[in-house]
């Protein structure tokens, strides 16, 4: 029989959740056992008599209201054991991802799932990305199946503390997530594609609302606004730091123009604006760090309302821009947040926000064609390449592209030596960088000053070289960092005094070091004789190679013999990489470390390679690299050869299986092979491995099957 009733749940004594549904007994009594095994009575009598139930469970007042019509209402006080619960969400790859399509799981249901665990991939609108997990536990229950598509912030499984809780988890599906876990802990929201017209309103009501609740009732009542979040640039970043604002406050701010310069745990990175407005007021200012999901600003559709904002940003709160007052605002802005279904092609039209794909967007900067309005024919509503390309060729375009855009295109970096030399940048109509983008070189070319102009990048863990090397540079050994270079550094580096916070890519690689203690590994060390590579490096480095990617040229072709040294350990498994990228180590002048990636390294000849490697050092160092492009290698090398290191031992990523450590080239006296003493090159290489799949004698074989190569036929490499 059918109970209308209002219910209290007094849960845990913390909260009180009041809502009211249509039940019947069956539901009741099934809820009951789930939330707590002790109940073993069944509810089954419209009327509740108490004698069928274990009071120590339930104190029932009342009976139905539509029983004789009476005025007692129905109040159960459930004290029960909870079954702790942890969501996975589909994250937020990317500052354009608004949704995500769900590859492989790799993880099924019933498997332990560690901290730092890949539990999926996920294809988002730049590449496919492995996503780890942040909470342990049991995967519980899979809620988007693979090939499924979910926005981002919906839940698309669930994690159980305890593998007898699995099943329970299965049965109350969402109703069991613990308290509070609805704050994203990776910043993201539900997307909700609507009406651009509802959508400032929706906001404003959220934002309103979640600011009231987290600062006080005592505010004023705010105009209609819209926050600016700290966005999610990786799916292992938790906190963000603002290098610059490249808006001032009272700028008006279009949709998909920059606004501010985001320093993550792997780069720095323009964050675009999705909403348009005037930029009423900045919680956040430069050089100050909050955690991802955060509000930094707040944008408003008229000029008049700033005062009126700032006056209820004044009142709220003393000091809005302390992290506890903002993280508590933010977790009760995203547990207002309801979950959502995958946006139709329809939803798509009637959104402000432009979706699609990056190589459409970059045929539409080149052939000045704007994408606001423009029908998509993707999936989901999104502009493809040939949506683009149709309109241009038939000559048409919306009444916004009849005259090129002011929006300026430029790096921060760009933006500053512009202003240093005085060079408007309208003067400079196309940028070299990508999609058109104006960068440093761009703007040295117009001022009639070399590149070099500029102040020397500190040294790195590469023997990288901007120039041809010179015949006197031919040896990877400590002669490749200068005397001036040593000086100029400790000129522009003072000595740090006191405690200095560490900044986002710091914390990261303190992060990966503390995972990297869980793997087994051992170390291999191989001598090898480079007589045969130096006079090889000789010929061929006045053509730009260096000996960074020779050694990666070296190893790829290895490695198709050894397969199990680019294979990696999953749970129970061995997975094995049909591509060969190769990942080399690049120390940040600012503190850090990242690994750029010679993709397809055993394919590619070594003068494109060399002309790749120089491409990402320098982008690493302006950490201007994609995601992919520092995150795809499959095997490691650390090179610390120019810094005259004989010899070291490399940790272990998180997530490979083998790293090569390489010292410098350095003259030895010794027996050469015609049997008289003499003085040749030798390099001593050490390999970290991943025990738990990887064993000492397949280390030892790859590594001298490498050595080999290189000793006795290194003119291979240049095939």
């Amino acid at each position: 029989m059918l109970l209308g009733f209002t219910c209290a749940l007094v849960y845990d004594r913390t909260s009180v959740h009041l809502w009211q549904k249509q039940v019947d007994s069956s539901w009741l009594n099934r809820k009951a056992r789930l939330c707590s095994p002790g109940i073993s009575s069944v509810i089954g009598s419209p009327l509740f008599p108490k004698q069928t139930l274990k009071t120590s469970y339930w104190r029932l007042i009342g009976s139905p209201h539509h029983l004789n019509r009476q005025t007692t209402f129905l109040k159960a006080c459930l004290q029960v054991n909870k079954v702790h619960t942890k969501e996975i969400f589909m994250p937020a790859l990317s500052s354009t991802m608004t949704e995500g399509k769900i590859v492989k799981w790799q993880k099924k249901v019933g498997d332990r799932i560690e901290t730092g665990d890949i539990v999926m991939v996920v294809e988002s609108d730049k590449a496919d990305m492995e996503v780890e997990a942040f909470d342990p536990g049991y995967l519980a229950a899979i809620l988007v199946d693979e090939g499924g598509s979910a926005p981002v912030g919906k839940t698309v499984g669930l994690v159980a503390e305890k593998v007898e809780d699995i099943e329970r988890v299965r049965q109350c599906g969402l109703d069991c997530i613990d308290s509070g876990s609805s704050s994203r802990h990776d910043g993201t929201t539900a997307v909700e594609l609507v009406d651009s017209k509802d959508s400032d309103k929706e906001q404003s009501k959220a934002s309103s609302s979640s600011s009231n609740r987290s600062l006080g009732h005592n505010a004023t009542e705010p105009p209609e606004h819209v926050p600016i979040l700290m966005p999610t640039l990786s799916s292992t970043m938790t906190e963000g730091k603002i290098v610059e604002w490249l808006k001032k406050e009272g700028d008006y701010v279009k949709s998909g123009e920059m606004i501010m310069v985001v320093e993550s745990d792997k780069a720095d990175m323009e964050v675009e604006s999705f909403d348009e407005g005037y930029l009423a007021h900045v919680v956040y200012p430069k050089e100050s760090s909050c955690a991802v999901g955060t509000p930094v600003a707040y944008l408003v559709s008229n000029a008049l309302d700033i005062p009126q904002l700032k006056e209820w940003v004044s009142q709220s709160k003393e000091d809005i821009s302390t992290n506890d007052a903002l993280q508590k605002s933010s977790k009760e802005t995203f547990s207002s947040v309801k979950d959502v279904t995958t946006p139709t092609s329809s939803s798509h039209e009637s959104s402000s926000r432009v979706i699609a794909s990056p190589y459409a967007r970059k045929i539409a900067l080149e052939k000045n064609i704007s994408l606001s309005g423009l029908k998509g024919t993707g999936e989901g509503g999104r502009i493809v390449a040939k949506d683009v390309l149709k309109v241009a060729e038939k000559g048409a375009s919306t009444s916004s592209n009849q005259e090129k855009p002011n929006l300026i295109v430029a790096t921060p970096q760009a933006k500053k030596l512009a202003e240093s030399f005085g060079i408007s940048l309208d003067s400079i109509s196309t940028g070299s960088g990508p999609y058109g983008r104006i960068i440093p070189a761009d703007v040295y070319k117009a001022a009639g000053k070399d590149a070099a102009f500029g102040p020397p990048p500190a040294p790195h863990f590469v023997d990288f070289k901007a120039t041809k090397p010179s015949k006197n540079d031919a040896s990877l050994s400590s002669t490749q960092v200068s005397n001036d270079n040593r000086s100029r550094l400790s000129e522009t580096s003072p000595n740090p005094k006191g405690e200095i916070a560490m900044n986002s890519m710091q914390k990261a690689v303190v992060q990966n070091m503390n995972a990297s203690l869980q793997v087994p590994v051992f170390r291999v060390t191989y001598t090898v004789h480079m007589d045969a590579v130096e006079a090889l490096y000789k010929k061929i480095s006045e053509k730009g190679v260096s000996m960074s990617t020779i050694l990666a040229k070296a190893a790829a072709l290895t490695l198709r013999k050894h397969p199990i040294m680019n294979a990696s350990y999953g749970k129970e498994s061995i997975i094995y990489h049909q591509d060969i990228h190769i990942a080399m180590a690049v120390a940040l002048p600012d503190g850090g470390l990242i690994t750029p990636v010679l993709k397809n390294a055993d394919q590619e000849d070594i003068y494109t390679l060399s002309k790749s490697w120089r491409d990402l050092v320098k982008r690493s160092l302006m950490k201007k690299l994609t995601r992919d492009e520092y995150s795809s290698g499959t095997f490691f090398i650390s090179n610390l050869g120019m810094f005259g290191v004989t010899s070291f031992d490399a940790i272990l990523p998180p997530g490979a299986g083998a790293i090569l450590a390489v010292g410098a080239s350095k003259p030895v006296v010794g027996i050469q092979p015609n049997g008289f003493m003499g003085v040749s090159k030798q390099m001593q290489m050490t390999i970290t491995c991943d025990h738990r799949h990887i064993y000492g004698a397949q280390a030892a074989s790859f590594l001298k099957d490498f050595c080999s190569l290189l000793e006795e036929n290194p003119q291979e490499l240049t095939l």
